[in-house]
Parts: structure tokens; C-alpha cells; sequence
């Protein structure tokens, strides 16, 4: 629909796994640390917010990538 080179589809379809991978991770990592524990941990807390800030940070970069390649190709599209 917009025309992207099989370079830009790669960065994409990278991207696009990063993403959903840590978000596995995360899952994994809550998941453990509520088997583990079920009160309340200082380092149990950070375990959880270390993990679900590398998902935020991942669809961040993804969300900022998305936008170099896509922004322009919306724009020519608009033109």
C-alpha cells in the first residue's frame, strides 16, 4: 500500500518481534516472580518494572522507527 523496499519490511517484521519477544519475557518474569512470592518484595517489584520498562522502551524505539519509514511514505501519498 505504501510501497516499502524489503529493506524497510526487514526493519519492520525486527521490530515487530522485539516487541512482542519482550513482551514474553515480561510475562515470564511476572509469572515467576508471582510463584515464587506471593507478598509483597522490594526487588520482586523491581524485577516487574525492570522487565515491563524494556517492553515500554522496545515499543518506543518501534513506535519512533515506524514512524521514520511511514511518515514520509503518508505524505507523498497525500500530496
Amino acid at each position: 500500500f505504501v510501497g516499502l523496499t524489503p529493506m524497510e519490511w526487514c526493519i519492520c517484521l525486527l521490530l515487530f518481534g522485539m516487541v512482542i519477544s519482550l513482551e514474553l519475557v515480561n510475562t515470564a518474569v511476572e509469572a515467576v516472580v508471582d510463584m515464587v512470592t506471593e507478598e509483597y518484595h522490594p526487588l520482586a517489584k523491581v524485577a516487574k518494572d525492570t522487565a515491563a520498562g524494556a517492553v515500554l522502551i522496545a515499543a518506543i524505539m518501534a513506535a519512533i522507527a515506524g514512524c521514520i519509514i511511514f511518515l514520509p511514505k503518508i505524505a507523498q501519498i497525500l500530496q
